[in-house]
Order: structure tokens, then C-alpha cells, then sequence
């Protein structure tokens, strides 16, 4: 019984303090909700069609989820975010058995630069380029297999943007 306690007593005192560091809500001081983003279209620079929109819906919706902001769609925002894709790339990460050239995975990976200014004030609050991958396998068809990943690449991007946004210190 007196083994049974002081388990007990230890699993209690692990549990507390590994939620001692935890944080419910945003981690920049700021209230959930407080403030309102309004995201532009991303201006696509890559020959890669409708990257663009999968990457302005994709972070609107990642917004909306992780609720630190509230998304402006009616209107103006306290925080206007634009972006700019500049880069689209594949690389070959697994070959045919049968041909070493000729690659069957690939690693497609965009690069945006994503800038967030206070409307008020003009203020540049984030001004930084963001990385996005996804792994791509090709069946019969390249095309398709990349249009079939771009929402899976448009979410890791708007993720990674939305870490950005909600834990910077502005």
C-alpha cells in the first residue's frame, strides 16, 4: 500500500510539472481574437498554376483554426499580411528500381515572403520567407500528382507562416 502512494505521489508530481510550462492560448502576450488579419492574395512569381490561391486559402483557414486572430472578411484588418512566392522546387528522393534517372518521389518544396503590417500604423511587424514541403509520388502522371499535393504543400506553408504570426512578439 505504502509502494502504491508514493507512485502515486510521483506520477502526480511528474504530471504537474510537465503542465507547468504549458500555455493555453496565444504565447505573445496577446488576448485570442484581440486583434484581426486581413490576408491578402499572394502574388505567384513561380510558373506553378493556382499556387497562389491554395497558398491565400490555405493560411485564411489556418488562421481561422489557430483563432490567435481574428480573420477580416468584411472589411479591413488591424494586420494586413501579403505575400510573395518566389520559389517552387522538386527534388528527386526515390528512383525506379529498374531506371536510376528517372525519380518516382520527389520533395516539392515553395519558398514565400510573407510580410504583416499594422494598418494603422505602417508598422512592419513580420517580414520573413517561408518554407513549405510535401512529398510528392508520381504515378502515371507528374502534373497530377503535384496538383494532388498542392493542398498538403499549401497547409505546411500556411503552418509554418501561422508559428510566425502567433508566437512573434509585436
Amino acid at each position: 500500500m505504502r509502494a502504491l502512494k508514493i507512485f502515486l505521489c510521483g506520477i502526480f508530481t511528474v504530471v504537474l510539472v510537465g503542465c507547468a510550462g504549458y500555455h493555453l492560448g496565444p504565447v505573445n502576450g496577446a488576448t485570442a481574437g484581440e486583434k484581426s488579419i486581413e490576408v491578402l492574395p499572394f502574388n505567384n512569381q513561380t510558373l506553378q498554376p493556382r499556387l497562389g490561391d491554395a497558398l491565400t486559402q490555405a493560411l485564411r483557414e489556418r488562421i481561422q483554426t489557430d483563432a490567435t486572430f481574428h480573420l477580416a472578411t468584411h472589411g479591413p484588418g488591424d494586420i494586413v499580411l501579403t505575400g510573395v512566392i518566389r520559389t517552387y522546387k522538386r527534388q528527386g528522393i526515390g528512383y525506379l528500381s529498374t531506371d536510376a534517372v528517372t525519380a518516382e518521389d520527389f520533395r516539392v518544396e515553395v519558398i514565400a515572403h510573407i510580410t504583416a503590417r499594422d494598418a494603422v500604423s505602417g508598422k512592419l511587424l513580420l517580414d520573413k520567407d517561408v518554407k513549405g514541403q510535401t512529398l510528392v509520388h508520381v504515378g502515371s502522371d507528374l502534373a497530377s500528382a503535384e496538383r494532388q499535393a498542392l493542398p498538403l504543400l499549401a497547409a505546411d506553408l500556411a503552418q509554418n507562416a501561422t508559428e510566425f504570426l502567433t508566437e512573434g512578439t509585436w
